[in-house]
């Protein structure tokens, strides 16, 4: 949007400003919603809200309200149970990837202790209930079932595949659970309190699931291909952990004899600097990277399909340059 929105290119001058002012109304809220009487638990909660973030999914419920009445009284507190979700799960996350850092700053356990950051994640969640319980039942629902499946996909993620289970098929499956939930739920809720008509909010909901999912596995491509200087962050971060994503798995599923000696690298210790590095470079070049982006593709493609069926409004045109910002980012 002109505006310089999440980046995306020029939209709707109109649509842009009208987002950005809501947003600015959920940023009031959330700051809000974090405060407690004890001195400890607001800092603690304070922390990764006042650290920034793009405020990604309020983003989205507001764009999703578009195909509504956006004004509507549920739309901003929607945005911050959303967004209160997703910073809970990011103490939680810290703690059981013991973290040190997040959005530049010390992480919550490190900074103080797992116990706190912990409490600190239970006590939004609570928080983002409060909220709820005055968008409505089904608001309600929406996010208990969302919550389910962010446990499910953390817990499959934890737990591995089980034997005769295509490791690739489990990652999507967490994917679909850790990140495409959250982001399903925030295009539901927000076409859902704008008062979109039923058919608008499953097909929101289902393209934000997309959506979100695309952007992970952008990431994982990210990961990969990126220089530091292009993406800020030090390529093959996810290599080094030993975690296994997108481009990866395609080269772990190969039974080729040439890539042999990769499929070795990839599943050792790469906390060596030379033996990263080398990993690093094959995998660069090798063919999963073109398996990983069509992937990337056909989950965008499908976005777009759904978006196309959906009222011509700015909104579309919107969700249509996310959809473009998802595959340019990797390019």
């Amino acid at each position: 949007m002109s505006s310089g929105l999440l980046g995306l290119p020029a939209v709707d001058d109109t649509l842009a400003a009208d987002i950005t002012g809501r947003l600015t109304s959920v940023e009031e809220m959330l700051r809000t919603a974090v405060e407690s009487e004890h001195s400890l638990l607001r800092d603690a909660s304070r922390h990764l809200a006042e650290a920034g973030g793009k405020r990604f999914r309020p983003m989205l419920v507001l764009l999703a309200a578009e195909f509504g009445d956006p004004a509507a009284s549920g739309v901003v507190p929607a945005a911050v149970v959303v967004e209160l979700t997703h910073l809970a799960t990011l103490y939680h996350d810290d703690v059981m990837d013991e973290a040190v850092m997040r959005r530049g700053e010390a992480s919550a356990n490190s900074r103080w202790d797992n116990t706190v950051a912990i409490l600190t994640g239970d006590y939004l969640f609570a928080r983002a209930s409060d909220l709820l319980a005055d968008l409505g039942p089904e608001a309600v629902r929406i996010q208990a079932r969302t919550f389910a499946r962010l446990v499910q996909g953390q817990i499959e993620e934890t737990a591995g595949p089980a034997e005769g289970v295509d490791p690739l098929q489990h990652y999507l499956d967490v994917v679909e659970g850790k990140t495409g939930s959250l982001i399903a739920a925030s295009g539901q809720l927000g076409a859902l309190l704008a008062g979109a008509a039923p058919e608008v909010v499953r097909t929101l909901t289902s393209v934000c699931e997309k959506i979100g999912i695309a952007f992970q596995l952008s990431d994982d491509i990210l990961d990969v291909a990126s220089e530091s200087a292009e993406s800020g962050k030090t390529p093959g971060t996810d290599l080094r952990e030993g975690v296994h994503t997108l481009p990866v798995l395609h080269v772990l599923r190969s039974t080729s004899p040439g890539d042999a000696h990769l499929r070795e690298l990839l599943v050792s210790d790469l906390s060596d600097d030379a033996r990263h590095a080398e990993a690093l470079a094959l995998l660069r070049a090798h063919p999963a990277m073109d398996q990983a982006r069509a992937d990337l593709l056909q989950w965008v493609d499908e976005a777009r399909a759904e978006l196309a069926t959906l009222p011509d409004i700015t909104a579309r045109t919107a969700f249509m340059g996310l959809c473009d910002y998802v595959l340019t980012r990797t390019s």
